[in-house]
């Protein structure tokens, strides 16, 4: 079983895109699901993440700019990226975040490690 990023593409700087997190064996809406992201010869970083209660937790760099959601009808958990800077290249992941959305004293999202069921990420490329 694994979770399937996609709805990557290639974008201006301004911008947006939805990705999509689907599983088709593993139900959704009862465990935190992370987004996180790797840009070449960066480290991953954790961007957003929803909890098991659909509490909404993100980055510091994407707050105000993305929107993760949960449809449970479809089993899917999305992540709208809007206002999209170059800067936000990377290859887009999903999981099931084992921490259930850590976050840290100022509130915002980090990338654990603590993950299971990721799959195949989705590229998104900003430029002009």
């Amino acid at each position: 079983v694994q979770l399937q990023a996609s709805g990557g593409g290639s974008v201006q700087p301004g911008g947006s895109l939805r990705l999509s997190c689907t599983a088709s064996e593993l139900p959704l809406d009862n465990d935190g699901i992370g987004w996180f992201r790797q840009a070449p010869g960066k480290e991953r970083e954790g961007v957003a993440c929803i909890n098991s209660d659909s509490n909404q937790y993100y980055a510091a760099s994407v707050k105000g700019r993305f929107t993760v959601s949960r449809d449970n009808a479809k089993n899917t958990v999305y992540l709208q990226m809007n206002s999209l800077k170059p800067d936000d290249t990377a290859v887009y992941y999903c999981a099931m975040d084992r921490l259930n959305c850590p976050y840290d004293y100022s509130g915002n999202y980090y990338y654990s490690g603590e993950y299971d069921y990721g799959g195949q990420g989705t590229q998104v490329t900003v430029s002009s």
